[in-house]
């Protein structure tokens, strides 16, 4: 921070954010309190702004807009693509991240230049000057955060410096919440968000679990081999992404959860709980799987005109109880489940593989399912004791 105490205004400001402000976990909130706190401090502040990136598959970096007679803090989506675009890449934040140097214009003054088209826009709404400092984190990533006033004569020397000492504060406290954000966002993405709720909440001791009454569904790619052989990597990445994001969305859609990507297969469950019973969640995977069916087919329409591959995919579902938790090494664990109950499933799948049905159920699973399933008889299932009847939706004539 500056040198010597911060203006007494601002040294107001960053008490709270220390005391107080640092314990809200909704940036939005956060954001509006600080810069009420800091117009009531004295500092004539009209508009506000702060952009973070961050470590997410779908968004570059988010920012919080705040104005003095608007209600709340806006919170603005920025993704890969907007990254590329010039309103973007030109723009005061972006300058300041990438110099790591402020930035101060004048806005009413005569000869200011009006080097950002953003700039005219805020003196054309009445600004009169504007200030963008670097806000660096620890591991020297640089953000920015920007201030506005609207007072004639702009800011004092004192409201600069007060502006800068919080700007610094507010460094700290958007890392260690963009920090939290990031650890639980990567969390969910590579695990599960019901996995990574448990893996934040402390679940992390190897062997650590809970035996799960749950459908286990397993879903693999047809012809997956020739599809690796004759299929550039791109385009191969490119079909897959497809079949998992179809897949992924019609089983969470449904209430349930996809663990994990094996290759080309898909590992998920539905859980009986207080809330659903077998019945209930029998039905879920029925509708997740016809709706992945639907838009299954939607798609390969779309790939078919693009002259792409389609694709196709077999299910097996089974109901049964598996190991819930942490497996693998000391330093290397996968929160999944476990069981004869997730090999029948695969074993299911395989099978209606070669009987030429795309979605095949074991008896436990049709025993509460609703109606609408047929028996395809009994079968031997590798590393099952006995013949085991299975079961696929009935197939309409006419």
């Amino acid at each position: 921070m500056s040198d010597g105490p911060s203006p007494g205004g601002a040294a107001q400001v960053i008490d709270w954010m220390l005391r107080e402000g640092r314990h809200h976990t909704r940036m939005r909130e956060f954001g509006d309190e600080m810069c009420r706190r800091i117009v009531a401090a004295g500092i004539p502040l009209w508009r506000a702004f702060c952009g973070v990136r961050t470590l997410h598959p779908l968004i570059a970096a988010t920012a919080y807009v705040w104005y003095r007679d608007e209600p709340g803090a806006s919170r603005l989506i920025v993704t890969y693509e907007t990254q590329t675009k010039d309103f973007y890449r030109n723009s005061p934040p972006i300058a300041v991240q990438e110099s790591g140097k402020p930035m101060r214009r004048r806005l009413e003054e005569p000869d200011c230049p009006l080097d950002y088209a953003i700039l005219k826009e805020f003196k054309d709404k009445g600004g009169t000057d504007y200030l963008a400092l670097p806000m660096p984190f620890s591991n020297g990533q640089i953000n920015s955060v920007t201030w506005a006033t609207d007072r004639p004569g702009g800011f004092s020397d004192e409201d600069v410096a007060g502006l800068a000492d919080i700007s610094e504060m507010l460094a700290v406290i958007v890392e260690l919440q963009s920090s939290r954000r990031i650890s639980r966002i990567l969390v969910n993405t590579y695990v599960g968000k019901r996995a990574g709720g448990h893996v934040l909440t402390g679940s992390i001791t190897r062997g650590g679990g809970e035996t799960i009454e749950a459908v286990i569904w397993l879903s693999d790619l047809r012809g997956f081999t020739a599809l690796t052989e004759n299929l550039p990597q791109g385009d191969l990445i490119d079909l897959l992404n497809d079949y998992m994001e179809i897949v992924h969305g019609a089983v969470t859609e449904a209430g349930g959860e996809v663990l994990k990507f094996i290759g080309d297969a898909v590992l998920a469950i539905f859980e009986l709980d207080g809330e659903r019973d077998a019945a209930a969640c029998c039905a879920a995977a029925l509708d997740a799987a016809a709706a992945a069916r639907a838009a299954t087919d939607d798609k390969n329409a779309v790939r078919s005109a693009a002259g792409k591959p389609e694709f196709r995919y077999g299910v097996g579902l089974h109901l049964g109880a598996v190991m819930y938790g942490n497996i693998g090494a000391p330093d290397r664990l996968d929160f999944t489940v476990i069981g004869p109950a997730v090999n029948h499933a695969a074993r299911i799948e395989a099978l209606g593989a070669e009987l030429g049905r795309p979605l095949v159920v074991s008896a436990s699973f049709a025993a509460p399912a609703p109606d609408g399933l047929e028996s395809l008889g009994d079968y031997e299932l590798k590393g099952v004791a006995q013949a085991q009847e299975v079961f696929a939706p009935r197939r309409h004539s006419g």
